[in-house]
């Protein structure tokens, strides 16, 4: 279980980016993250990877505490999917997904791709899951379409085993066609592995056909948490008409 107990996190600036928030995951859900640009939604990824700290609160996985201390520990324990990918263009498709384990293979063994057959094999039954057909195990990353590369960037999420994958915008270029193609195998890979999920998305449709829960942000509190089928158009208007007013009164003082 992920754990946020009245986590805040206050910048240098004064911005409250996440305040008082509250929250208890289980094991396996796929929660999307809602919120109009800065309610607190990177941030609060940002935490769970321990990049940031809390100013206040503890977030804990498990028994661990998700603090920039146990940073080695969480790249193991938490996979991430970077809106931007971070693939190697040179590298196959192979081995873009075996650099997953570089915590545990090390550097210089990663370097001349000297990964154990169980590996290997782990990659393989990955990329096929998330629908990489086997001619493609040693294309070049460079040579992929944008919904190939996605699907790789989730293979290489979970071949650590991770407990929790954070999944950041990850179909934001990509066609409707392909964005549901792509969230379908990583429901799926998340499913088969038991994998908690925590997604960032803007386009609620998909929020609404994808997530088993969905957890809504404004200014850094939570505006809604529930299932899709709570988020009814009311309180959609108000998620994201408000943060709209605000952004108009802001720009017109600023004027």
């Amino acid at each position: 279980m992920l754990r946020f107990d009245s986590v805040s996190r206050v910048y240098d600036d004064g911005t409250r980016a996440v305040d008082n928030v509250s929250l208890h995951i289980k094991t396996g859900e796929f929660c999307v993250l809602l919120g109009p640009s800065g309610a607190g939604k990177s941030t609060l990824m940002n935490m769970v990877n321990g990049v940031i700290e809390p100013s206040k609160g503890e977030i804990m996985l498990g028994d661990l505490s998700l603090n920039k201390k146990n940073l080695n520990v969480i790249q193991r324990r938490v996979g991430m999917i970077h809106q931007q990918l971070h693939l190697v263009p040179r590298l196959s498709v192979l081995h873009n997904v075996l650099t997953g384990l570089l915590p545990d293979t090390g550097f210089w063994r990663s370097l001349i791709k000297s990964f154990p057959l169980k590996n290997q094999r782990r990659a393989c039954e990955l990329l096929n899951e998330v629908g990489m057909e086997e001619k493609h195990l040693y294309r070049r990353a460079s040579a992929l379409s944008g919904g190939q590369q996605q699907r790789v960037a989730i293979a290489r999420a979970f071949i650590s085993q991770p407990e929790v994958v954070l999944a950041d915008e990850p179909v934001a270029s990509l066609d409707p066609a392909m964005s549901r193609s792509v969230l379908n195998s990583l429901k799926t890979a998340a499913k088969q592995n038991g994998v908690t999920v925590i997604c960032t998305l803007h386009q609620l449709d998909y929020a609404l056909e994808f997530a088993d829960r969905i957890i809504a942000l404004r200014k850094g509190k939570i505006f809604f948490d529930g299932h899709p089928d709570d988020l009814n158009e009311s309180t959609q208007s108000q998620l994201y008409d408000l943060a709209r007013a605000e952004i108009n009164t802001t720009e017109q003082e600023a004027a």
